[in-house]
Order: structure tokens, then sequence, then C-alpha cells
């Protein structure tokens, strides 16, 4: 199976996280949830594996142009629907190295991950 990175194209960290795998020869898919779209069944995968609070990036720009009744609303039963129709509510990256799902950027993160 192939290593797949999910983000968006234009975020730093994923370009950050992209120029780690190449570097360390790390073959790897890249998904763009904007212009790939979200898989609804990987989406639910995430939820059931990381749970909503990993999920959620609540530092976003998306996150903080959410209406007050969405903020205080999210939770387990509404986190789908919210992250389906904002994916870049989603933090990035989300690294799925066929055995585990991780959640954002760090060289030493990456290291471990890869064993470099």
């Amino acid at each position: 199976m192939t290593i797949k990175l999910y983000g968006i194209k234009n975020c730093d960290t994923i370009k950050k996280a992209r120029k780690w795998l190449e570097l360390h020869n790390i073959d790897y898919q890249f998904i763009d949830h904007r212009a790939d779209g979200l898989s609804a069944h990987n989406l639910q995968h995430w939820l059931d594996t990381l749970g909503w609070e990993q999920l959620v990036n609540k530092r976003s720009t998306t996150y903080r142009a959410l209406s007050d009744a969405d903020k205080a609303n999210l939770g387990p039963a509404t986190a789908s629907a919210l992250l389906e129709a904002n994916p870049t509510l989603i933090k990035r990256p989300l690294l799925d190295n066929n055995s585990e799902l991780h959640v954002g950027f760090k060289d030493t993160q990456y290291a471990d991950i890869f064993g470099k």
C-alpha cells in the first residue's frame, strides 16, 4: 500500500512534510482535500481512529469563521458533517502510513515514524 498524505497544497505545514518525505526518498501519494475531495469513508475512519478532538483544527481560519452555534455544538455527533462540509478544518497534514494515522508534522515525529 502507498503512504498517503492528506491536506491542502498551499498549506505551509504540508509543504514542509512533502519536502521531508521527498528528501528522505519516501514514496507517497498526496491527496488535496480541496482539489480531490474528501471521502466519507476516510473521514469516518479518521474520526473512529483519532477522535474528533484530534482531527479538528481549532486554530484554523476556517474554525474561527464558524458560527458560534457550530462551535458550541461541535462534538462526536456533529464533527463528521462539519468536517465534510469544511475539509480545511482537518488538522494538517494527516499521514496514513498503512498501519497508523498521524496528524501534524515535525521533523522528529516523521523521523520516528519512518525510522530515519
